[in-house]
């Protein structure tokens, strides 16, 4: 269902498009492929140039290699379009600080620590920084290790998206009702 109209007229100025796929690799590892890319309605004009209505301001990718603990183990940045030409797009390489970060434990503060600031592209971060849901998807309904029972019943460990989402806490309805073995009474 989309959003209800808007009380008041409007134009469209600015569209950021973020697309994100997932794929398992036949050694086992994990590709998580991530674009950003912004456009402008209207012309923009820069020091160096002006970049015409339509054509993106921002066209970045990020490929992120995870194993099946959804640690890093590579990187890649590519830049089709930056306003900045031989200056944004010579940051890629710093990013390779992302590798041994894991997906699902101080990945947001390991990321700030590594690439905050001069030291990354905002545009990146921003971009990286929603992985980690992704993965969470990705990954939880079987394809990871000791994952094949989504009711957790088989597992050792409590799934990591239970008490990560208002629907999953596990003292809710829907906690006892898909997860029981890590359903929990609720402090009333």
């Amino acid at each position: 269902m989309p959003l209800p109209p808007a009380n008041s007229g409007r134009k469209l100025k600015h569209t950021r498009d973020v697309h994100i796929e997932v794929y398992a690799r036949d050694d086992g590892l994990w590709d998580i492929d991530a674009r950003l890319t912004d456009t402008k309605t209207y012309d923009i004009g820069l020091a160096n140039g002006s970049i015409p209505a339509g054509r993106p301001v921002h066209d970045i990718w990020l490929r992120l290699t995870v194993d099946l603990q959804s640690t890093i183990v590579d990187i890649e940045v590519f830049f089709d379009f930056v306003p900045f030409k031989g200056f944004c797009d010579t940051i890629g390489p710093a990013y390779k600080k992302m590798i041994g970060l894991n997906l699902l434990s101080g990945f947001r503060q390991g990321m700030k620590e590594r690439l905050s600031g001069v030291e990354g592209c905002i545009h990146l971060n921003e971009l990286a920084m929603i992985l980690p849901t992704v993965a969470i998807q990705s990954f939880s309904f079987g394809d990871m290790e000791n994952r094949a029972d989504p009711s957790g019943e088989k597992q050792d460990q409590k799934p990591f998206e239970l008490d990560n989402c208002h629907a999953l806490r596990t003292d809710g309805a829907a906690v006892a009702i898909y997860y029981p073995r890590w359903a929990v009474k609720p402090n009333i």
